[in-house]
């Protein structure tokens, strides 16, 4: 828990300086880049879910040649599309080179967390995260305090970030305590060799994780294409409480992962209460104190939108619900677990580019009810839909 608010922390300084740092137009740039590293970074997340799962029912398997590819495919689409992003977001183009080096980061290091998770190696864990977190915005923070400006801050990022692989490794390479069973093993299980991390396993666990990243950020790029600039960065200073509230409850589903993994269904229903609980305490605290949430995340001129506080913790505090089932069926095996995410995800751009006003307050609602819609698809979807046996 204190590494996971220890990273939060992190990712929250870095808009909460850039918005005292850079101007309006910067400040939406900066905040599309994050969100475009965490889009990108997703195949590194579904890396670390398919190897915790994996990890957690058969043991350490080896994983390079799933990771390098990763990481590559992860880093070279974001050069690749460069002309397009340069385009539709209307970001500089050296912008997405630069993030690209941050992704290959992000997604290499993934393996390593994925292999702690899953052997239950928690304390272990947790400095992983946080150097991960060091690694990923630390030296973003510090351009900003140097005053090295939009360029300079994702660059000096980059190069620190590229540090943190190396770091990880070292912290994963300790011998490993036996993870706890949570059923009897069978007289045939010590001889038989665990099956190797199969593709199928990483893209399910990407497409999941893909999945939850586009329609939690997708109200946040599309603020950038369609607002004007200065309303774009407002918008950007509100997500920072709906991540805020997405990323809070994260430390209870890093937990309960390895035993859903094994079968364990009360995890889920103690996951799913802690995360709710969570959830609407920080909604309530948005709402009575919304000025205040506004000015700690963008300053002064940006307490007038207090009044949308809770809306935006509302957007994360349903999302972070929905991570939950998520990660509970991907856990459990299911086939197609994302499917209700991407029609939702779908959903918002239709509903706010053609139906909702083009306006800060039009795409807030249509984000809300799309978290709300998210959450009973995939409720319903996780009630009647009924898990493959874990491989």
């Amino acid at each position: 828990m204190v590494a996971g608010t220890a990273g939060n922390a992190l990712a929250y300084l870095v808009p909460v300086l850039a918005a005292r740092r850079l101007d309006a137009a910067d400040l939406g740039v900066l905040a599309t880049a994050l969100g475009l590293v965490a889009i990108a970074s997703v195949p590194g997340l579904g890396l670390q879910l398919a190897v915790a799962v994996h990890h957690a029912r058969h043991g350490r398997t080896t994983a390079r040649r799933a990771t390098l590819t990763t990481a590559a495919l992860s880093g070279g689409v974001l050069v690749a599309a460069t002309p397009l992003l340069a385009t539709v977001l209307r970001i500089p183009a050296e912008v997405p080179a630069l993030l690209a080096v941050t992704t290959v980061a992000v997604v290499l290091s993934s393996r390593w967390l994925g292999e702690l998770q899953g052997g239950q190696r928690f304390l272990r864990l947790a400095l992983g995260m946080a150097l991960l977190a060091a690694g990923r915005y630390g030296g973003v923070i510090l351009g900003l305090l140097l005053g090295a400006g939009l360029t300079g801050s994702l660059l000096a990022g980059a190069l620190l970030a590229a540090l943190t692989p190396l770091a990880l490794a070292r912290l994963t390479a300790a011998p490993a305590p036996p993870a706890p069973a949570l059923t009897e093993p069978t007289a045939a299980d010590p001889a038989a060799p665990a099956p190797a991390l199969s593709a199928a396993q990483v893209v399910t666990g990407c497409g999941a994780t893909l999945a939850m990243l586009v329609v939690s950020y997708a109200d946040l790029l599309l603020a950038r294409q369609l607002l004007p600039p200065a309303e774009s960065g407002a918008y950007a200073v509100g997500t920072v409480l709906a991540k805020g509230a997405l990323w809070a409850p994260q430390v209870v589903t890093v937990l309960a992962l390895p035993r859903l993994a094994r079968g364990d269904r009360r995890s889920r229903t103690v996951a799913l209460a802690l995360t709710g609980a969570c959830g609407l305490v920080l909604v309530l605290a948005s709402a009575l104190g919304g000025g205040l949430a506004f000015r700690l995340a963008g300053g002064e001129d940006y307490v007038r939108l207090g009044a949308h506080a809770p809306v935006f913790a509302a957007i994360g505090a349903l999302y972070a619900v929905v991570f939950v089932l998520l990660n509970a069926q991907v856990a459990a095996g299911a086939r197609w677990p994302a499917a209700p995410l991407w029609t939702a995800a779908v959903g918002l751009v239709v509903v706010a580019g053609a139906i909702a006003p083009h306006t800060f307050t039009g795409l807030l609602w249509s984000a809300l009810g799309t978290a709300v819609a998210a959450l009973v698809a995939m409720a319903v979807t996780s009630r009647r839909r009924t898990p493959a046996a874990p491989d």
